[in-house]
């Protein structure tokens, strides 16, 4: 049975920006409320964490190919 309250599970997301907003808003709705909403309080956690490890997916694979350029550019510039 779904309550007023309840919140639909949604799809996890994508993108690095929808992920980043999802933590943006779930984090703006927690500190907003007076008191915690205990009946949605784990579907917000769920939700946040998924978004999460798509941004520090993200992160990680720019860092990597970051890490990499810098790599090669300083063996060329060794070869040089």
């Amino acid at each position: 049975m779904t309550t007023a309250t309840t919140k639909r599970k949604k799809a996890a997301p994508k993108t690095f920006q929808d992920a980043f907003n999802i933590l943006k808003t779930n984090a703006e709705t927690l500190q907003s409320q007076d008191e915690p909403d205990i009946d949605n309080l784990m579907s917000t956690v769920e939700e946040s964490i998924a978004a999460y490890r798509i941004c520090e997916a993200r992160l990680d694979a720019i860092e990597q190919a970051l890490n990499s350029a810098f790599a090669m550019d300083d063996k060329v510039n060794e070869e040089e």
